[in-house]
């Protein structure tokens, strides 16, 4: 019976939460109906533990004998029906053809990744491509052609191409400081030119202050054939080509020094550039995480 805060106040509900974030964003679409754009942006927490379902999805998956493995699989299928329910509603309110629609998620498997990983290396909190690389399926009517995009794209995308869907004008100070891409010649086209970049994964996690020791711990660089991967907490560089080598099993870099160096000079590019926008490094968190005290302001006698 999890606690939904909602227009700053919590409200406990009796139902399961994916279908409680569902229900909302579809009372609230629909509402919106007629009035004009909108945006709505649905973040479930599951899959994720704890690994909880309605028993109706766990029983789905009784016969794999594992609890903890049905759950898992009953939360991935309830997210799934949820997706279903706010597809057949935007088609029943005439919505579909003029409502773009993105799915993706936020990172790699964990738990799951055991059972199937498409044959990719790591998992979530990793810098191999099984910690990183996400789906992501876009919809927007019938403007742009099925298939698969092998372009290397990333979630720094999305801004830049909802702007220049919208029309909406950016600043050029911020457009300056803009990673991403327009992805919509990509959406219309699955053969569009698209020039080869580089992106930068790092596990961003390190003690207080000590950020310059941090610059090679857990991260990874790649472009579209190459990605070069230091997994520890020291510089440790191994070298792979996705082309030949998805999985990352054979690491090259000795073969191929001239590669690595080309992705280093980007990666220090890269590092420099984020170094004035650590400004919380010497930030004083609260002595509480704020939610729950917000919590425990509305209710406290559950403290």
């Amino acid at each position: 019976h999890p606690a939904i805060l909602h227009n700053g106040k919590f409200e406990k509900t009796q139902k399961y939460c994916t279908d409680v974030f569902f229900e909302q964003a579809l009372t609230w679409i629909e509402e919106r109906k007629g009035q004009g754009p909108f945006y709505a942006h649905i973040a479930t927490n599951a899959p994720h533990t704890p690994l909880d379902c309605p028993p109706e999805y766990e029983q789905k998956y009784a016969h794999l004998n594992d609890p903890k493995r049905a759950k898992f699989y009953g939360m991935i299928t309830n997210i799934d029906h949820n997706v279903g329910r706010l597809r057949a509603r935007l088609k029943d309110w005439d919505l579909e053809r003029d409502t773009l629609l993105i799915f993706m998620t936020d990172n790699g498997g964990t738990g799951g990744v055991q059972e199937f990983n498409a044959g990719m290396r790591g998992a979530k909190v990793t810098p191999w491509e099984g910690g990183i690389r996400v789906p992501c399926f876009v919809k927007w009517g019938d403007r742009f052609p099925a298939g698969e995009r092998s372009q290397l794209t990333a979630h720094v995308d999305l801004f830049p191409t909802l702007t220049g869907l919208t029309g909406a004008k950016i600043p050029p100070d911020v457009a300056a400081r803009l990673e991403g891409r327009d992805l919509l010649p990509v959406l219309k086209s699955p053969s569009a030119p698209w020039e080869n970049r580089f992106f930068v994964a790092h596990m961003g996690r390190w003690p207080k202050g000590q950020v310059a020791a941090a610059k090679y711990s857990s991260c990874s660089i790649r472009d579209e054939r190459y990605a070069m991967v230091s997994p520890d907490k020291e510089k440790a560089w191994q070298l792979f080509d996705l082309k030949t080598d998805p999985g990352q099993q054979a690491d090259i870099l000795t073969q191929h020094p001239e590669v690595a160096t080309r992705l280093e000079a980007a990666y220090d590019m890269w590092w420099d550039s984020i170094q004035p926008d650590l400004v919380n490094e010497d930030a004083i968190p609260p002595a509480e995480n704020s939610f729950k005290t917000l919590y425990y302001e509305q209710f406290p006698n559950e403290r």
